[in-house]
């Protein structure tokens, strides 16, 4: 008998922030063993999947069902330091503004240790725009503007 990994445990969150930790791979770096920049909005990015696949907001349901998607609309980031190879990184996402058909989502990016969080790496902030499929803004569907609210105050999410 082989004995299973332990199930992956996602991001959490910790009061109104969601938490979600990362590790820099080769694939992650250039030459000299810094992350690329680019590579900096997939772990956002990922961090803010998994937010909303725990406050139960359903992306790929609404896309197979023809509601619609989310689109990012507007970004913005700044590099403060270079994360480099097998940096361990936490990813600290709030939400800080809900609309009908979108949201806006502060983002930080942490070097981490084993019992310290560390300097920060870079900060940034996305608003999302909920699209339908023909490409035009639409709101929300039904009780994710709540979602939203509740993680924003910090509240048990209603999953």
């Amino acid at each position: 008998m082989v004995n299973a990994p332990p199930p992956f445990i996602p991001g959490a969150f910790v009061g109104a922030e969601h938490h979600y930790r990362a590790r820099v791979y080769f694939e992650d770096t250039d030459l000299s063993g810094i992350v690329y920049h680019a590579n900096y909005l997939r772990f956002m990015e990922r961090a803010r999947s998994d937010m909303l696949r725990i406050a139960g907001i359903d992306q790929r349901a609404a896309m197979e069902g023809g509601e619609g998607s989310w689109a990012v609309t507007d970004l913005t980031i700044k590099y403060r330091r270079p994360a480099k190879l097998d940096d361990d990184l936490l990813v600290v996402s709030t939400v800080e503004a809900v609309r009908g058909a979108s949201v806006v989502i502060a983002q930080r990016i942490l070097r981490t240790t084993d019992t310290f969080i560390g300097e920060t790496l870079t900060d940034g902030q996305v608003t999302a725009a909920f699209l339908s499929p023909e490409g035009r803004p639409r709101r929300q569907p039904a009780g994710w503007a709540h979602r939203f609210t509740a993680i924003m105050n910090g509240e048990n999410i209603p999953c």
